[in-house]
């Protein structure tokens, strides 16, 4: 009897495996990241003046408000505003800080919260008072350690609200220092911008970032608040976006004058706390966007190691798919980059792309970790 021949055919397989990979990969930058890269803003007719209603949560971060709230009190914005700065339970010199900074901008409104909300962790507690205690129908976020970049962030964030628009995602960078460190933070930053930007553009709002976020008040009380997630410790950004945007509602707004700056992390350990509880809320994403979220990490993971794999069994082969998905995610790094200001980080992102692979490894088993309760 003739013996069966089961082997597989295995450089065939990891070979084709690796064409799926990079077929996936090219997908997502053809498909969805020149969304951004390419990103115009709709011309206006005519550029309104909103109310607004700033809020910024702190908890102990008097040595922050000092150097950053005079950047949303000096604001340049004709029409109606206001700043409203919510003091959670501080133990710090932060309510004599803002009495004194009262003294001198007449529109700084202060609420005091001196109880703790028990079983709402998190900032949701005192980000739904500054909500609640708002004048004006658009609220825009963001922190006490951030600060705007120009005092045109309060008027360019409400000009991308218009006809139908109730959620407005802005961007966040982080201050640049030297080190690698500095850049990898970065870098991390602009690579997530770059999805969710993307996505929004796509028609598929998966997420904010509560640094520099804006939304009607209509839609916050229309929602029911953050009680759907009020048990977790984070959420009030990505998770209540994720809940309310929709194709019709959300609009980006990309001008570096709306930018809000703050300041990196000083080492990886902090660096991996603030990631650990930022991803902790990812597992509550809708499925759909957890799918196009997992397929990409996945797809970007697997890259590099079947790249090596396929060299073995075919490099004349791998190496002309290896340079199409890099002359296409370079590209599409290099304008998305010049749209966000990041272009110091365009020499470096080949190797930053290579730590992706290191990264995912790291912060995956994040997502089913608990993460702390605290908020600052």
């Amino acid at each position: 009897m003739t013996k069966l021949n089961l082997s597989l055919p295995w450089r065939e397989i990891l070979f084709v495996a690796f064409c799926l990979i990079t077929l996936i990969q090219l997908f997502y930058y053809g498909w969805f990241f020149r969304r951004l890269a390419f990103f115009l803003p709709p011309a206006k007719d005519q550029s309104q003046q909103h109310p607004v209603s700033v809020i910024i949560c702190a908890r102990d971060e008097a040595s922050k408000l000092v150097t950053h709230l005079p950047g949303a009190l000096v604001q340049t914005y004709p029409s109606t505003h206001e700043v409203i700065v919510v003091n959670h339970n501080s133990q710090d010199d932060t309510r004599f800080l803002l009495d004194e900074l009262k003294k001198t901008f007449k529109g700084l409104h202060i609420v005091n919260l001196e109880q703790e909300a028990i079983g709402i962790p998190g900032k949701k507690y005192p980000l739904s008072m500054g909500i609640k205690e708002a004048k004006y129908e658009i609220v825009l976020l963001t922190d006490a350690d951030c600060v705007p970049a120009t005092e045109f962030w309060m008027q360019k964030m409400q000009d991308g609200y218009h006809n139908g628009i109730e959620v407005v995602l802005g961007y966040s960078p982080y201050k640049k220092s030297p080190g690698f460190l500095n850049k990898i933070i970065r870098f991390d930053t602009f690579h997530t911008a770059l999805q969710y930007f993307s996505y929004a553009l796509a028609g598929i709002p998966y997420m904010g970032v509560g640094r520099n976020l804006s939304y009607k008040k209509d839609v916050f009380l229309r929602n029911k608040g953050f009680s759907a997630i009020n048990h977790l410790p984070g959420g009030d950004d990505d998770l209540f976006i994720n809940k309310v945007a929709t194709r019709s509602n959300t609009a980006i707004v990309v001008d570096p004058d709306t930018f809000t700056l703050s300041e990196p992390k000083k080492s990886f350990r902090e660096w991996f706390r603030q990631k650990t509880r930022h991803y902790s809320t990812a597992k509550y994403y809708k499925p759909l966007h957890k799918f196009l979220l997992g397929a990409y990490s996945l797809s970007h993971t697997l890259f590099y190691p079947f790249f090596i794999a396929a060299l073995f069994f075919s490099w004349r082969l791998a190496l002309p798919i290896f340079g199409l998905r890099l002359l296409v995610q370079g590209y599409i790094y290099y304008k998305a980059m010049q749209k966000l200001q990041e272009e110091d980080l365009f020499a470096w992102w080949w190797l930053l792309d290579i730590w992706m692979f290191a990264y995912y490894l790291i912060f995956v088993p994040t997502l089913w970790k608990k993460p702390r309760p605290t908020w600052n």
